[in-house]
């Protein structure tokens, strides 16, 4: 079943169980990824997930017209990431390490207006750089970055030894930080 977004925001108005399980099915998944990405839990993901759907309930509720200028996955991540900025604040966890996992365009929750920031900005940078290594770079390091052992890693990917992982994920890490060194951006 397919879903456009009002009809995604009149299910979430409406509590209606069908939508909001479409939903958790449809873009939980990503955030969850996010969030474990960025010193999170799955715990932590689905509290934040849940809040989100909250905030927008909350905002249906209160606003007679309103609706929403991007799509419905931009809008529920861009929620999910600001609450769970915030979240990483009120631990002091320091937000320069972020690492985004896809492509999302930052949303101003009030307005539905896009926004930029320095840091998302270079967060972006850091992003490209990473999707332009080989795909057994990516999965490399995001299994590394999960705390998949070196042991299992080499399993998954299909190396020889440990050893060879271990060699594997060194490598795939100096090129991408020779990549963001090199980046023109990177310097300002």
């Amino acid at each position: 079943m397919h879903y456009i977004e009002e009809s995604l925001l009149e299910g979430i108005r409406l509590n209606d169980t069908d939508t909001l399980e479409y939903i958790y099915k449809k873009f939980y998944p990503a955030i969850k990824n996010f969030i474990i990405l960025n010193s999170g839990a799955e715990d932590d993901a689905k509290d934040i997930f849940q809040e989100s759907i909250i905030v927008i309930y909350r905002r249906l509720k209160n606003e007679k017209n309103f609706a929403i200028s991007c799509s419905f996955k931009t809008y529920i991540f861009s929620i999910s990431k600001n609450l769970w900025l915030k979240e990483l604040e009120r631990r002091k966890i320091e937000q320069d390490k972020i690492r985004y996992t896809e492509d999302f365009e930052s949303v101003d929750i009030e307005t539905g207006e896009s926004v930029s920031s320095p840091i998302e900005d270079r967060f972006k940078m850091y992003q490209n750089h990473y999707l332009s290594l080989s795909k057994d770079c990516q999965q490399v390091l995001r299994l590394f970055m999960e705390k998949v052992s070196l042991k299992e890693i080499a399993k998954i990917m299909g190396y020889t030894s440990e050893k060879y992982a271990k060699k594997r994920k060194y490598q795939c890490k100096e090129i991408l930080v020779k990549r963001i060194k090199n980046d023109p951006y990177y310097k300002t």
